[in-house]
Order: C-alpha cells, then structure tokens, then sequence
C-alpha cells in the first residue's frame, strides 16, 4: 500500500521474521511499500513474489523494486489465486502437494495512488466516471450496480458491505434518479448519497458518501470473498514456523482475519487447573499478538487514512 502508516508498515514487516533466504509473498503489492522492505533484506537466495490486479502496480514496481533483479517475481493476479501461482513457480517447494514458503503479508483496501487518480472513480472528492475497478479488465463496474441491480440487492451492499445504516433510503434515491437517466459519475451519486441521509446524520462522521463508496467498491471487486479464500490458502501454504501479517482497514476485513485465525489456533479441552495439556489437541496457528497492533498518534498526523488500520500476526505451528 501506499499508506504512510511507516511504524506499522514496518512491524508487518518485522512480524514476518524475515530469513535472508526465505520464500515470501506480498500479496497485495501497491506501492512497493512492504516489498521494498523485504526486497531489501533478501540474500540472492532468497524470493519475493509479488501479486497485484492492478496494472499501475506492476508498472510501478518494475522500476521500484528493479535493484532486487531475480529476487522479486511480479504476477498480475487476484490474491485469491494465491496457492495456484506458488505451484506454478518451480522455486517454491512443495509439501504433499502444497506449496511451503516462509512468509505472506496482506495491506487491503485501496491504496492512496488509487484514490489519488480521480478517473478510477474510487473516491467521491472527484468527479469521475462510475468504475471502481482495482482490476481495469474486470467486467463489473459500478456504473453496472448503480444502474442495473434491483433495488433491494443496492440496499444490502451499501448495508452489509458499507455499514451504512440510510442503505434504503440511498437505494431509493438512486434508483428514481436512474429511472429518469443513468447515474454515471462519482459527484452524481456522491450527492444522491447525500440526499438520502437525514440532515442531521450527515453533519457527524465524516463524509456521508464514504460508507456507500467503500460498500460498492467491495462489491465491484468481491475483496471480502476475495480475502476469505486467499488467507485460508496462505495458511495452507505457509511452511511449518512461517508467519501471515495482515492489516485490514475496516472492521468487515478484521473479522474475516480474526474469525480465521481463531479458526486454526489450538482448542485445548482440558480443565482450567490441570498445569499442562493432555488432550492433544493441536492447532494450526499461534497468534504473535493477542490483540492486533493499531497506529500511533504521530502516525495518524501523517496520514489519517491509517486511522481504523490493525494489524494481526499469526504463525503456522
């Protein structure tokens, strides 16, 4: 990511425990941030593969990271695909079939150059087409959903997707707009969002567009399906003492994260007062931080997109 969250990008980082000749993975690369610290750390043994949909990324990285030469493998894919693209590399070993690398880091959400460039339609501060792709060749717009899904399917991205409480009376807005012509930028819908909050619920918390904007953009891209069935392959393709750090920007995105790990750690069933296990259970995963790392103050002053950031950290047993 491109977030200048610069003590918690580095203990995403650090919490990898990077081995110089280790097999890593960015599965969200952006702008280069965590796989130059990485890059920077690897012997000429060591690889780094990077996965971004977004062809501004690669762009990007192939000049960022072109120091690193061999060491860094860039793949356009979905993160999803994760475990398909670590087989397809002949220098990730594998186990049983499944590939084993020592290290996957995920940053979500959007990164600030995709924000910045007004035409990819990510952000509601410019007018711009009605995209929101992260993946330019992609089918699905959100022109698409605006303009075409019924009512009540808009209703529940924005409520389950966007958290947005006024999800109905947006819906609403939107659709008698597009009943009369197609709603087709940013600034339209931005202010059909806003005609649909009450006054006085627009006057806290922020931008009234921002809960919508970040509802359709999840939808457009499936990022939290997308993000379930990629972190339940990095833990299947993490070798035994390899770590995942995972920073997620909202809570939808945390509680898939934590719901998941919670899901591979350890059930011990003995009574609280034996003084060791006995049962034998045995977990996937040991979490390096009991609760997930946030942003200090100083950093939130540099860049307050950070300000809902978390990080969690967990370890395959």
């Amino acid at each position: 990511m491109f977030h200048h969250i610069t003590v918690l990008k580095e203990e995403a980082t650090e919490g990898l425990h990077i081995k110089k000749d280790g097999i890593y993975v960015d599965c969200t690369l952006g702008g280069a941030g965590h796989s130059s610290l990485i890059a920077g750390r690897l012997s000429g043994e060591g690889r780094l593969i990077c996965l971004d949909q977004d062809d501004w990324a690669l762009e990007n990285a192939r000049e960022r990271l072109a120091e690193y030469g061999e060491k860094v493998v860039l793949v356009k894919t979905n993160f999803r695909d994760l475990e398909q693209v670590l087989k397809e590399l002949p220098f990730v070993p594998q186990k049983d079939g499944v590939p084993q690398v020592d290290g996957i880091l995920y940053d979500l959400g959007v990164s600030s150059p995709q924000f910045d460039e007004g035409e990819r339609g990510f952000s509601y501060n410019h007018d711009a087409p009605l995209d929101m792709r992260m993946d330019q060749s992609a089918q699905l717009t959100a022109a698409e959903i605006v303009n075409t899904w019924p009512e009540q399917e808009i209703a529940r991205v924005l409520f389950q997707y966007g958290e947005e409480k006024f999800s109905r009376r947006i819906a609403r807005k939107i659709v008698e707009r597009r009943e009369e012509h197609p709603v087709e930028s940013t600034g339209e819908l931005a202010e059909l969002i806003k005609e649909g909050i009450p006054a006085a619920a627009r006057r806290t918390g922020g931008h009234p567009a921002k809960r919508s904007f970040q509802g359709l953009r999840i939808a457009v891209n499936d990022e939290l399906g997308a993000f379930e069935e990629g972190l339940h392959a990095a833990v299947r393709c993490l070798a035994p003492g390899g770590r995942v750090s995972v920073i997620t920007f909202h809570s939808l995105e945390d509680r898939i994260c934590k719901q998941i790990f919670s899901g591979y750690l350890s059930r011990c069933t003995c009574p609280p007062d034996f003084p060791f296990c006995v049962c034998g259970a045995e977990g996937t995963l040991k979490l390096i931080n009991r609760k997930p790392l946030v942003p200090s103050e100083e950093e939130l002053e540099l860049n307050p997109r950070a300000r809902s950031a978390k990080l969690r950290i967990a370890e395959k047993l």
